[in-house]
C-alpha cells in the first residue's frame, strides 16, 4: 500500500471538515479491502454473501480460507472478526482484532470492535482503551466517543 497516501488521509481523519474526513475514511476503507487486489476482494464479497444468506459456517471456512492463504491481508482477519462478533463469539473477534491491528496498526475498524467485544464481555476499561485508541486515529467519531460514556458510566 502507498504509505503517504495513507499518511495524508490519516491526517484528514483529524480534519475538522466533516466532508474530508467522511472521503478518507472510505479511501482507507477502499484501500484496505483492496489491499490483495480482485481476487482477495471477490472473496471477501463471498464471504459477505454467505453471511448475509445466514450460511455462516461457510463464510468462517471462506474467510479462514483467505487467511491461511494469505495472512498478511489484515481486512480479511478484520472481516473475520466481525462474524465472530455477529455470532458472540467475543475472545475469538478479539484475537482476530489484534491480528488487524498487528498488520494494520491504523486500522480504526478493529479498534472499534475490540471496544464492542470487551463491552459484551463487561470488561468496561478495556473497552474503553480500545475505544480511545480508535479515537486517537479518528478523533471525531462520535460512535466511539458515546460508547466510552457508555462504558464509563458502567464504572461509577
Amino acid at each position: 500500500m502507498d504509505e503517504a497516501l495513507i499518511a495524508a488521509l490519516l491526517e484528514d481523519l483529524k480534519q475538522p471538515d466533516a466532508a474530508v474526513r467522511d472521503r478518507a475514511t472510505r479511501e482507507l476503507w477502499r484501500l484496505w479491502f483492496e489491499q490483495k487486489g480482485a481476487i482477495g476482494l471477490e472473496v471477501i464479497r463471498q464471504a459477505q454473501i454467505l453471511l448475509e444468506e445466514g450460511n455462516l459456517q461457510a463464510a468462517e471456512r471462506t474467510l479462514t480460507e483467505l487467511i491461511e492463504a494469505q495472512p498478511d491481508f489484515s481486512e480479511a482477519w478484520n472481516r473475520r472478526a466481525v462474524l465472530y462478533y455477529t455470532q458472540g463469539k467475543y475472545r475469538q473477534a478479539i484475537a482476530d482484532c489484534d491480528q488487524v491491528i498487528r498488520l494494520n496498526p491504523h486500522h480504526f475498524g478493529a479498534f472499534h470492535g475490540l471496544g464492542l467485544c470487551y463491552l459484551a464481555l463487561g470488561d468496561y476499561r478495556a473497552a474503553i482503551r480500545a475505544l480511545q485508541q480508535a479515537l486517537e486515529i479518528q478523533p471525531y467519531a462520535i460512535v466511539n466517543q458515546r460508547l466510552i460514556l457508555e462504558c464509563t458510566a458502567q464504572l461509577s
